[in-house]
């Protein structure tokens, strides 16, 4: 596992261009320079050459940062923001004793009993699964998915008449949260442990949520030992929906619009469903690809900061005079309402719930 110290020549790379500053949403929002990667280099490089101290007010601007990887896009030097990030905070975490109780709440006895728990209490509300042959779809529900029902119950209408397997192998949790929170060894455990579970021949792994996907699609990054599945294996419901050509019809006019989330790999999909719906209008807002501000934890340690980028996404979807604003991020949803509540009519949905509303009876 790698140190903050593995990142000296990383570090040492950023030229101080400022090219993270056009990128970065929350410097538009503070003009901080800390809030960038830039100035977060500037700091973590001192810790990795012995100079400064890990503390309290470094990781306070560690935590000052979405994990959207816009950055990452614009640095010249091709420097990876993220990981170093989350080797900054791992061993900031490892150091403290709150850390230490953080790190026992996302163990397998806290965090993974919660999500069982949650398994068992939302059976009753699934549909019961008939079997099927046709495209074998491996689906990683991911968290919200594995305690909420509802995602069962839409999947069982858009796919009602169509010859596809879905099978369902007891995954953890995609790890994002426990990578976001310096845990690299949970992180660890639960990448080795769910890439286990794919031993089996399978057509596609499917998520529908962009962060577990993105995610996934990393572990070898942290882990170079660790083999992933291959990109072209690894997609999202929407582009399965549009490979099949599914059609769906709304029985009135409705018009929608859609948010791109950060960790979504591509939006493709998005223009071959909408050929494909019968009484969809369809309208982009604008900078649809911006954040919506939520960004899991970081809608919790920088409130102020997340409720001015969601209140900034919702100005843009306003301006469509949609019905539904479509997203395919069970966070983003949370993020999108959090901006939109009681300022207008626009319904925040998935992706998943809009279709199942315009599925083939």
């Amino acid at each position: 596992m790698k140190c903050l110290k593995d990142f000296e020549a990383d570090l040492n790379k950023c030229s101080k261009c400022g090219l993270c500053q056009s990128a970065c949403p929350l410097f538009d929002l503070t003009q901080n320079e800390c809030a960038v990667s830039k100035g977060k280099f500037i700091m973590l490089h001192g810790v990795a050459t012995g100079r400064l101290k890990l503390s309290k007010n470094i990781n306070k601007y560690i935590d000052m940062c979405l994990k959207c990887g816009k950055c990452n896009k614009f640095c010249p030097s091709g420097i990876d923001v993220t990981q170093i990030l989350s080797v900054a905070k791992y061993e900031y975490m490892r150091t403290t004793f709150l850390g230490k109780v953080i790190n026992f709440l996302m163990s397998k006895y806290v965090f993974g009993n919660f999500i069982k728990f949650g398994q068992i209490i939302s059976k009753p509300f699934r549909p019961q699964k008939k079997a099927k042959e046709g495209l074998k779809v491996v689906y990683f529900k991911g968290c919200v998915n594995q305690i909420c029902p509802h995602t069962d119950n839409y999947l069982n209408k858009i796919f009602k008449n169509h010859p596809i397997e879905i099978i369902e192998p007891d995954f953890e949790c995609c790890g994002l949260p426990f990578l976001s929170e310096g845990n690299l060894e949970r992180f660890e455990q639960t990448a080795k442990y769910n890439l286990g579970l794919l031993d089996r021949n399978f057509d596609y792994l499917v998520t529908d949520c962009a962060s577990c996907e993105s995610t996934i699609s990393e572990y070898s990054k942290y882990f170079p030992e660790i083999k992933t599945v291959p990109d072209e294996k690894s997609v999202n419901w929407g582009n399965l929906i549009a490979l099949r050509g599914i059609k769906f019809r709304f029985k009135k006019p409705v018009t929608v619009t859609f948010h791109k989330p950060c960790h979504l790999k591509n939006d493709y999909f998005l223009t071959k469903i909408l050929e494909n719906c019968e009484n969809v209008n369809y309208v982009e807002m604008d900078n649809y690809d911006d954040c919506c501000g939520f960004a899991g934890s970081f809608g919790v340690k920088n409130r102020e900061l997340s409720l001015k980028l969601s209140k900034k996404k919702a100005e843009n979807i306003k301006k469509t005079n949609a019905d539904y604003v479509i997203t395919t991020c069970p966070s983003c949803v949370l993020g999108l309402k959090q901006g939109l509540i009681a300022t207008c009519k626009t319904k925040v949905v998935s992706l998943l719930e809009f279709l199942a509303m315009g599925a083939e009876g």
